[in-house]
């Protein structure tokens, strides 16, 4: 790796040498247009030169409301090659939210990327005295900004002397946590926090990559595989809206994608349900084929070659069914990244069967986000890898996850108490509870926070049994309660696009999904599912009363963060009558 690379500006320069004529793909009318690294320069540099313009300078806080384009990361590079400390909002974000953030910043101006974002921010302008510019990525003087003609020798020299006067202690960002516990915390994050977490997590990518990046740029998973991206020369191609992720998957090809475990969820989901409305030799055929996918995991696994006869059986099962599966992905991609939240190993040892591999890693915010992650030539189902270079990592005695490393923030931002809570003696205190293996695999538990403690006294992990639960075909989400309970029980959330499929094969009449989800014959056929799911558990974990609610949970409501994680107060604060009716 270039030793030069020492901030987020050192990276965009080297990002740059690679000369690519195709550093981004941006969507124009349904058409993907490449973008050359020399006119991302010239995008940037603009942008760069005109915040100054503005007024801003180094250590000044610049907001950014808009969803994934291109927009977004040229305008992100532009502050950080000035010195400017971005503050990334989640495009999901109410007014109210936004107020509390860009006033605890004390953000000077905003980018925003259109019309509806602008309208969030007017309505609280007046009362954010701090808040000097608002801008949008459609209007002027954003566009006359980046339309403008080529870069003179002054602009250029002036533009990468302001990168060589970056250190790597300076603060690039400050991102705010979700707020599943409580009050967003602004993270506090150094150029070489992040910098290093891009050098430093083994990248398995390189120019002859394309990446699509659809998950929010405003959090910190996405936003450093974009900058590993571009670092190591792969394509990028933004897509702003989740609506349009297949259709951008079969038109860009990609070879690389990082998602959330709700995604890769959702498309066993929707594949499930494609098999079961398919005629019956076809059904037939894809679970057979998956059975083959299975058996040989373990030869795959191990770097075995495949009996004769199961090696024929895969060959077939793979032009039969595992081919067509990974044609609708565009054929060409070759690994999924999983982070932000426990996957189940089920799911990745279902997508490793058809030929679809998915490395999950572990981090948080706090981290720059990476603290593990599998690799394609090493890699274990239910865990999230070793531990990446220079980081170190131990446990405490009660189990909690703690880190040591080049990639710890500085502190959250404005709150000394909270940052010495986490921050001690040169480690920083995840709060997730996990182990490490003989191998150096690390393997997590669950959050410290979630543990439950039932009446009589055991403490339950919900995470393992919730992911037991979802691994269920009938089973979109799941929330264990059992803190100070009798018993443990779950909301069930179902998967309502197979509830008809399932009325049907046991002879219940028609209805919409939301209906069909409280039939008593419903409710009962997924009580079976969900004790089936707990064999396996002591007896104090096995779930003994479900309740199947009638709605996916809602981002608009507050149910889940706009990372797709439950939260879990919010949920049971919301459905508390539900869940009292367990325990009558």
């Amino acid at each position: 790796m270039p030793a030069a690379v020492a901030t987020l500006g050192d990276l965009f320069l080297s990002s740059i040498a690679h000369h690519k004529p195709d550093c981004l793909l941006v969507e124009d009318a349904g058409r993907w247009a490449p973008v050359p690294a020399a006119e991302l320069y010239r995008r940037v540099a603009r942008i760069h030169r005109a915040l100054m313009g503005l007024g801003l300078r180094k250590g000044d806080r610049c907001a950014l409301l808009s969803e994934n384009r291109w927009e977004w990361a040229a305008a992100d590079f532009a502050m950080m090659t000035a010195g400017i400390v971005s503050v990334p909002l989640y495009p999901t974000l109410g007014a109210e939210q936004i107020h509390y953030m860009l006033e605890n910043s004390g953000a000077r101006a905003i980018l925003v990327s259109n019309a509806a974002q602008k309208q969030k921010v007017t309505a609280i302008r007046g009362r954010l005295p701090c808040l000097e510019q608002l801008l949008c990525f459609e209007e002027a003087p954003f566009s006359e900004w980046v339309a403008g003609g080529p870069l003179g020798d002054a602009d250029r020299q002036a533009f990468e002397a302001a990168i060589a006067q970056l250190a790597p202690s300076d603060l690039a960002s400050i991102l705010y946590t979700s707020g599943t516990t409580g009050t967003p915390k602004g993270v506090m994050l150094t150029h070489g926090n992040v910098a290093s977490n891009v050098l430093d997590t083994e990248p398995e990518m390189g120019p002859g990559d394309v990446g699509l990046s659809f998950l929010p740029l405003s959090h910190i998973y996405e936003r450093v595989v974009d900058y590993s991206y571009f670092f190591y020369g792969v394509t990028v191609a933004h897509v702003a809206e989740m609506e349009k992720v297949v259709s951008a998957i079969q038109q860009v090809r990609p070879t690389l994608v990082a998602a959330v475990p709700r995604f890769f969820e959702k498309m066993h989901a929707r594949l499930m349900e494609t098999i079961g409305a398919a005629p019956p030799l076809r059904r037939k055929i894809f679970h057979w084929a998956i059975r083959t996918g299975f058996r040989s995991i373990p030869y795959r696994l191990q770097n075995r070659p495949l009996p004769a006869g199961l090696r024929w059986q895969h060959a077939l099962a793979d032009r039969l069914a595992f081919l067509k599966i990974r044609a609708r992905l565009g054929g060409r991609l070759r690994r999924f990244m999983s982070g932000s939240a426990p996957l189940q190993p089920e799911l990745m040892e279902f997508f490793y069967a058809v030929g679809l591999l998915i490395t999950e890693g572990y981090g948080l915010t706090e981290t720059s986000p990476v603290v593990s992650a599998n690799r394609s030539e090493c890699f274990r189902f239910g865990t999230v890898g070793k531990i990446i270079r220079n980081v170190e990592v131990r446990m405490a005695e009660d189990g909690e996850i703690l880190v040591r490393g080049p990639n710890v923030m500085r502190g959250y931002y404005r709150m000394e108490q909270e940052t010495a809570e986490v921050l001690r003696d040169g480690w920083f205190h995840t709060g997730d509870i996990g182990t490490l293996d003989a191998d150096g695999f690390l393997k997590i538990l669950d959050r410290k926070k979630d543990l439950l403690k039932t009446a009589g006294g055991k403490y339950i992990a919900p995470q393992p049994i919730e992911n037991k639960l979802k691994a269920n075909p009938y089973i979109a989400d799941a929330v264990v309660i059992a803190d100070q309970r009798r018993f443990p029980s779950a909301l069930i959330v179902p998967q309502f696009a197979r509830l008809a499929q399932l009325a049907r094969e046991h002879g219940i009449g028609e209805g919409p999904p939301a209906e069909l989800s409280r039939h008593p014959k419903i409710v009962a056929l997924l009580e079976e599912q969900v004790q089936q799911a707990c064999d396996g558990l002591a007896p104090y974990e096995r779930i003994k009363k479900i309740a199947v609610l009638d709605r996916e949970f809602s981002l608009a409501d507050g149910e889940i963060t706009p990372t797709m994680k439950v939260r879990r107060r919010e949920v049971e604060r919301r459905y508390r009558e539900v869940i009292e009716a367990l325990y009558c």
